[in-house]
């Protein structure tokens, strides 16, 4: 996956801080809509391989899979496991009351999940970023 970004500033270890403009769901045509009510500008560390200059522009890379298997851990799990909760709990037979207590008890499961994923992954590696042109 690629974006363009700003170089800011340069770091140690060949390392270098880029701004990144989030792009948005109007097209970055927000009078259209006026839902940018978040920062659109995002600072990552990238590595400075090309040996970029701050203020210069470039085009940074990050390993796609690392991006989608985030995507899917935020978005699809929650989902799937408040619905294999509730069809657990339909087939075994209990009150639907129960079944959807089960599956909010799944949903809850899934944000512990995804907090402990992240504490973990915050002391691993995080999605790294390369500045390639």
């Amino acid at each position: 996956m690629t974006q363009d970004a700003i170089v800011t500033r340069l770091l140690p270890n060949a390392m270098a801080e880029v701004a990144v403009t989030r792009s948005t769901a109007c097209g970055s045509n927000c009078g259209s809509c006026e839902a940018c009510i978040f920062q659109s500008e995002l600072k990552a560390v990238a590595k400075n391989s090309i040996n970029a200059r701050p203020g210069q522009r470039v085009v940074i890379s990050s390993r796609t899979s690392k991006v989608f298997s985030a995507a899917v851990l935020v978005y699809v799990m929650p989902l799937v496991l408040f619905i294999v909760g509730y069809a657990a709990a339909y087939i075994l037979g209990a009150p639907e009351g129960l079944c959807i207590l089960v599956s909010f008890l799944c949903l809850f499961l899934s944000a512990v999940i995804l907090v402990r994923h992240q504490k973990r992954q915050s002391r691993e590696q995080q999605i790294q970023f390369e500045i390639i042109s």
